[in-house]
């Protein structure tokens, strides 16, 4: 019905305005019939679920909607810019363990045939089999000194199982994501004798010197560079929901579990579980201003400003004494604040300067600056589900239009000139100053000017990604694990979880191989540097952070 319709061709000015007005509160009840379909459908599928039935099933479409629904929400075809590919050869990489001679059979050969060399051929396999010792460990003993003097087994054959077995099943457990159960069939039909509590153990129990590695990754991670991405994912610990938290760069991925994603808990991860600190100061003030508190209870946070940092006994024990009346909502916020202001003013651990984030309120305030994420942004509008054929080709037109200046973005950081900034800064007002008559669209192009500041920051540091891709990589990578093996069942493989999907994850920044680091840190080999050695060395020739020495 309005496929053809041409809003230009209405020459009365009030009837095309009323034409408009009319088309957005089309837009707005078929939104709301949406809506309403849904919320039915669950209902339905509720009462199904109390009857004993089951609900309807989540069944894609093998067809793409046709009526002009996006329902695809991702962003990879416009934030990546095409380039010519060439494939590389693996064979440089390929180590060769030994050679061979593939000789013609002589009685095939004529009487004349001359020998003219080799056709080298690489061809790669693999060789499992078991490869069980039984080591037959001296015994002395001292009659002078009543003490019996035992042969100590070489590093990684503690207990029943030895470096290549424990190195295989951690492998294939955090790095590979496959099940327990199918581990256990994998290494029985190798000649194996093991069972599943055994190899439970062996991934999680008598871990300490990974943990060590994975918190000293962690601390490394975060000086690495002055900014980090952030992401959370929803898991599961012994069948109770937490929070997987994400912070990763270029060199390094590292998982925290915790309970909850309120901002004292992602500060909490940013500070790597360290005991709770809390400073009042002008900063801390700052946050509070725009709070609706009483004046005496300014006055009594402003004679607080003494520089004293307090551990977390000592200042809920003074908010309870000083300020007991405090609305839940107010408490909440002054003790945020108060715990950011003590993480800023830390001195001996790192405090990160720039989050890339999405918008979710829990990352405000937690470091000095925040970089928005483009293609998180740009979702916002592929949500927007306009059924009128001339709002569908405006939406089409903008998104167009954000794409280029994405893409302008790109060239910038790749050449930094002042000029160009204040280009680029002057765009981005015409840009998202733009009124379409779309009313949705409107509304979202508005709500994307006031991120201004956080989406432009790149202007003022030119090596920020414009995108939160690595940490939702990293999420990707948990949200499989889950999938595949639902979730730890106590602390201690909740614990282990994260440790080696840290290390395993940083191990492939860093282009080493998970199972050579492994079976070296079992073996104590000593051949692979402390990865937070390795995290230093990478981050200092790619030059992280640059532009925050020279801003």
């Amino acid at each position: 019905m309005f496929e053809n319709l041409d809003l230009s061709g209405i020459h009365e000015e009030n009837a095309r305005t009323l034409v408009k007005m009319l088309l957005n509160q089309i837009e707005e009840l078929s939104g709301d019939l949406r809506q309403a379909r849904t919320t039915i459908q669950q209902l339905r599928d509720e009462i199904n679920l109390l009857k004993g039935e089951q609900g309807k099933p989540d069944v894609k479409a093998n067809v793409p909607p046709q009526d002009g629904a996006n329902s695809n929400h991702s962003s990879e075809k416009e934030r990546r810019k095409s380039r010519e590919r060439h494939k590389k050869s693996k064979k440089a990489n390929i180590v060769i363990n030994r050679e061979d001679v593939a000789t013609v059979k002589r009685e095939v050969l004529p009487v004349d045939a001359v020998f003219k060399g080799h056709q080298d051929v690489v061809i790669q396999d693999i060789s499992l089999h078991t490869d069980n010792v039984l080591f037959h460990k001296e015994v002395y003993y001292s009659p002078s000194q009543h003490k019996t003097y035992l042969a100590v087994l070489p590093a990684g054959y503690e207990g029943q199982f030895g470096p290549g077995l424990k190195t295989l099943i951690r492998t294939l457990y955090f790095s590979s994501q496959i099940t327990e159960p199918k581990i256990l069939e994998f290494v029985e039909h190798i000649g194996i004798q093991i069972s599943l509590g055994q190899i439970s153990n062996l991934l999680i129990k008598g871990q300490d010197g990974f943990h060590a590695e994975s918190d000293a990754v962690f601390e490394a991670g975060q000086r690495s560079s002055p900014y980090q991405h952030i992401d959370d994912t929803s898991t599961r610990v012994n069948g109770q929901n937490q929070n997987c938290h994400i912070l990763c760069n270029p060199v390094y991925t590292a998982f925290r579990t915790r309970p909850h994603k309120d901002r004292l808990t992602v500060l909490d991860v940013l500070r790597n579980g360290r005991s709770r600190i809390f400073l009042i100061n002008i900063e801390a003030l700052s946050y509070l201003e725009g709070l609706p508190l009483s004046k005496v209870t300014r006055q009594t946070l402003q004679s607080w400003q003494n520089g004293i940092v307090l551990d977390e006994i000592a200042f809920i024990a003074r908010l309870n004494d000083d300020l007991p009346d405090l609305p839940l909502q107010q408490r909440k916020t002054i003790i945020d604040a108060a715990a950011i202001a003590a993480y800023h003013a830390e001195t001996g651990s790192p405090v990160i300067q720039t989050l890339i984030c999405d918008d979710a309120p829990q990352f405000n305030w937690l470091a000095i600056s925040m970089m928005a994420c483009w293609i998180h942004e740009g979702r916002h509008y592929k949500k927007l589900i306009p059924v009128v054929a001339v709002h569908r080709e405006i939406l089409n037109d903008f998104l167009k239009r954000f794409w280029e200046f994405y893409d302008q973005l790109l060239d910038y950081r790749e050449q930094p000139i002042q000029e160009t900034a204040i280009k680029l800064e002057t765009e981005f007002g015409q840009l998202f100053a733009t009124q379409t008559g779309y009313n949705e669209l409107d509304k979202r192009i508005a709500k994307t000017l006031t991120k201004k500041e956080s989406l432009l920051l790149v202007l003022k540091y030119p090596e920020l990604p414009l995108h939160n891709n690595p940490a939702e990589l990293g999420a990707r990578f948990r949200v499989r694990k889950r999938d595949i093996s639902f979730g730890p069942r106590t602390e201690d493989g909740k614990n282990a979880w994260d440790t080696f999907m840290t290390l395993a994850a940083t191990c492939k920044k860093l282009g080493i191989s998970f199972y050579e680091y492994i079976r070296e840190r079992i073996t104590k080999a000593k051949s692979i540097p402390p990865l937070a050695e390795l995290i230093q060395n990478r981050a200092e020739q790619l030059n992280l952070g640059w532009s925050y020495l020279t801003a």
